[in-house]
């Protein structure tokens, strides 16, 4: 038999968790119809002979809701082998949306997801008012991987509510207008709903977005509408209390509506803080709620250096400067603030104002960490490596030890503020429960503030080949399989005849994530991190060659993945 596409000879890691086995796959028409074995001739063949063959990734934790506007081949996810993205999270979504309210929308999402306004509102068509015709706008786009999407709470009720949807409670007739809709938007193809419990996710005036403070009753009642469509309850918890009010939300959720619920869950700093994320887990799932934790495979948080932000008293929220001589540093462009700090004394000044600071006001310096200056960031720097540790060790100020190392580097070099899942050894204990799934890429959000979108690539390189954590098999399991179960995919996820051909072909041993790097390619010249990879050979989307060696193939044969029920 006679086929399209052959991928010749390549370790099967099929997405399921079943041992890797040596074989061929077959794709016909953006289908799967062979796996393992000699397949027949085709028109197109791919030698994967020595490298690993597995379904296309799926990151279920993306804001590239409007990123989709201007970028169809949403990079940099797609440069580490995702072929399928969920957008809509943490209650934030462009629809439903009346006219009046899309500078309302743009807004919030710039504050709470660092997405500037003006290229939300030039960037994107804004052709729909309800969230079936947002799917439709996007399905002209033509992406590259495949989307899908939630539709958010905070959308929801300005949609119903108005100006009172910040700080009122609904009434009941509210609650009922807001569960059809909801409703109305998985018939028209999302795939659940998403919702927000995190005071500190703001609008431009401070206030907390909406949704935030609305009482169970309404929640629950849009749980039940998800769950009756077999529909996915996406949630972001009150940090401080996610053992409290926020557990108690998820459990009624999980229990009480029987659907599936996610939600973002980091590991705090302790030493046992793995251990206690994991027996709340378990407490959540008791009696076999289908609840699931998504949780950033290692620290991250706020990224600056020279080609970004400087440092500041508070480098994520207001920033004050040490003195004149930063200010001044910090309104230069790159090229002239290189020029300036290898002048010996524009860095006695700043390095002067620095000292001056109360170093009690600045606990973060303890907690960034040095990215390094190879083709691969370091993201596992002990203790010791802190930029205040590394100071202490070269018997120097912070502020002289962040002058050298951006010296040395060309100004290219970064750095890290570890704000959460700082404790390797705690998110290795977190990770090893079975309803946790490595991810929380955050793609097409805070583009200034954060890089991510390589994790799938972390996993990879270091929780399956570095550390063993995972068996490769496993590894996989949880970045294809597991997140497509838990968006509702079932044609995607694992490599098996009539599943749709989202494919990638890598090598295990080169995989990795290169350094992050700033460029300002957004709409008006807004600038945002990206990351490339190394040891991808191929990504096939729906049977298409979509990337090759980490560049864009030609094909843009994404989808936009309409629930069905």
């Amino acid at each position: 038999m006679s086929h399209e596409t052959v991928i010749r000879a390549g370790t099967i890691v099929d997405g399921s968790g079943r041992s890797p086995f040596r074989g061929d796959i077959a794709i016909d028409d953006g289908v799967i119809t062979q796996v393992g074995g000699k397949a027949g001739p085709a028109a197109r063949e791919f030698d994967a002979d020595g490298l690993n063959v597995t379904p296309g990734f799926v990151d279920v934790h993306t804001h590239l809701d409007a990123q989709i506007g201007w970028d169809p081949l949403l990079t940099p996810v797609s440069w580490h082998g995702v072929t399928t993205v969920l957008m809509g999270n943490c209650g934030v979504t462009f629809a439903p949306c009346k006219p009046v309210d899309r500078a309302r929308l743009a807004a919030m999402m710039e504050t709470v997801e660092d997405i500037p306004r003006t290229a939300i509102l030039e960037g994107l068509s804004w052709e729909w008012e309800t969230y079936g015709g947002y799917l439709d706008a996007l399905d002209k786009l033509n992406p590259a991987i495949n989307v899908a999407g939630l539709v958010g709470h905070s959308a929801l009720r300005f949609y119903v509510m108005g100006e009172r949807a910040v700080e009122e409670q609904a009434t009941d007739d509210e609650k009922q207008q807001m569960a059809d809709i909801v409703a109305q938007s998985i018939d028209d193809g999302a795939v659940g709903f998403s919702t927000n419990r995190f005071p500190g996710h703001v609008l431009p005036d401070g206030r907390s977005i909406p949704g935030t403070f609305a009482d169970h009753d309404e929640v629950m009642r849009i749980g039940h509408k998800v769950a009756e469509r077999d529909g996915l309850m996406q949630n972001v918890v009150e940090f401080a209390r996610k053992d409290l009010a926020s557990g108690a939300l998820l459990r009624r959720l999980g229990v009480e509506c029987g659907g599936r619920v996610l939600f973002s869950y980091t590991v705090g700093p302790g030493d046992d803080a793995g251990r206690r994320n994991a027996q709340f887990l378990d407490t959540l799932t008791e009696g076999g709620a289908d609840i699931t934790a998504l949780s950033i495979p290692r620290g991250t948080g706020f990224v600056f250096g020279l080609q970004s932000r400087l440092p500041a008293y508070n480098i994520w929220g207001q920033r004050k400067f040490f003195g004149s001589a930063w200010e001044r540093l910090a309104a230069q462009p790159f090229a002239d603030r290189l020029q300036s700090i290898r002048q010996a004394d524009i860095r006695e000044a700043l390095v002067s104002e620095a000292r001056a600071a109360d170093d009690a006001k600045l606990p973060w310096v303890r907690a960034c960490y040095w990215m390094g200056s190879g083709d691969t960031p370091d993201y596992l720097r002990p203790t010791q490596g802190s930029l205040g540790g590394m100071a202490d060790a070269a018997g120097e100020h912070w502020s002289e030890t962040f002058l050298r190392l951006t010296l040395e580097s060309h100004g290219l070099g970064l750095f890290t503020w570890r704000m959460f899942s700082g404790n390797i050894n705690s998110v290795r204990e977190f990770l090893r429960h079975d309803r946790v799934i490595p991810g929380l890429s955050d793609a097409g959000a805070h583009v200034s503030q954060v890089m991510d979108c390589g994790v799938s690539s972390f996993i990879l390189s270091h929780w399956v080949r570095d550390e063993g954590l995972f068996s490769l098999a496993e590894g996989v399991r949880r970045l294809t399989s597991g997140p497509a179960r838990v968006i509702g995919l079932k044609d995607r996820g694992v490599l098996a005849p009539g599943m749709r051909a989202d494919i990638n072909v890598f090598d295990l041993a080169a995989v990795g994530e290169r350094q992050p790097e700033l460029v300002r390619d957004f709409p008006g010249g807004a600038p945002r991190y990206i990351q490339r990879s190394t040891g991808y050979h191929a990504t096939f989307v729906n049977g298409d060659l979509a990337f090759q060696n980490g560049e864009h193939a030609g094909a843009r044969s994404g989808r936009v993945l309409r629930h069905r029920h």
